[in-house]
């Protein structure tokens, strides 16, 4: 599954044009609520956070968390692989500098396909 996730991260950068290296991370609710508290102030869990970087060949870091991204895929009627790839895509296109929004919106659909 991690291959199949570094592969989407690295179509999804190809057709960007953009280059530079992307850290994924797994983990659990407890670490990403950590880090959620942290940096945004929000102390609950949640299913992924993007740190941009944009320094010496380094976009950034994603964080997942697998348990929260198992509940969304029940809660949306998805397979957990499926959800994990959403959110790799999510959190790829923030480190490229989208926001919420349509853009985002559109982008997620286009490499949801991939």
């Amino acid at each position: 599954m991690l291959r199949s996730l570094k592969n989407l991260i690295k179509k999804i950068l190809r057709s960007e044009k953009r280059t530079g290296e992307v850290n994924l991370v797994l983990m659990g609710d407890a670490e990403i609520r950590r880090l959620n508290r942290r940096f945004r102030h929000k102390d609950k869990a949640t299913d992924v956070l993007a740190f941009p970087l944009g320094e010496d060949g380094i976009l950034g870091d994603i964080a997942i968390s697998t348990e929260t991204a198992k509940k969304n895929a029940v809660k949306y009627g998805n397979r957990y692989q499926q959800e994990l790839k959403r959110l790799v895509v999510h959190g790829v296109l923030h480190l490229l500098g989208y926001d919420h929004g349509k853009r985002m919106s559109r982008a997620e659909k286009i490499y949801q396909k991939l």
